[in-house]
């Protein structure tokens, strides 16, 4: 388990000291995607649902999410977040909504969990507003597509399909 740093050499579980790490600008972008009717995006395209704004609700619902992260994963350091941008973008042809959360801080370690969060936040809520008309909706896709600082350096996903 040496490769797991949320284990100890007895194989406990316990939050990782980040202690003695340098604090560094540090991003992370994280995208996914729900899938649903046509007709239930048209009604979010034209702001015809019942509910109100979909993905203006929705985007808040991510932006809020990223900042609970770590009262969420319970492993995961509280952090002071810098920046948190949810960009929605609609694709008729998928008939989906593509959700791409950036997440930034001056920190000690990484903020990859605060955008993945962000994400499925996003998502889950554009399900719930709209679960009454579409209940096949489908949610997938959610992946880290880039992570910047740190020791590690610059991670980003080499196919983006």
């Amino acid at each position: 388990m040496s490769d797991l740093t949320h284990f100890d050499a007895q194989g406990n579980v316990h939050m990782v000291d980040v202690g003695h790490k340098e604090m560094t600008s540090r991003l992370a972008k994280a995208e996914g995607r729900i899938t649903m009717n046509p007709a239930t995006l048209q009604k979010i395209q034209e702001g015809a649902h019942k509910k109100g704004d979909v993905l203006g609700i929705a985007r808040v619902a991510g932006i809020m999410a990223a900042k609970q992260t770590s009262t969420l994963v319970p492993l995961c350091h509280p952090l002071t977040l810098t920046r948190v941008a949810v960009d929605l973008e609609v694709d008729a042809a998928k008939s989906a909504v593509i959700c791409t959360a950036t997440t930034e801080t001056h920190e000690r370690t990484g903020v990859e969990m605060e955008a993945l969060t962000a994400v499925q936040i996003t998502l889950l809520t554009i399900y719930d507003m709209c679960k009454a008309v579409d209940r096949g909706m489908e949610l997938g896709g959610v992946r880290l597509l880039e992570k910047r600082g740190g020791k590690s350096g610059h991670w980003q996903r080499e196919h983006s399909d």
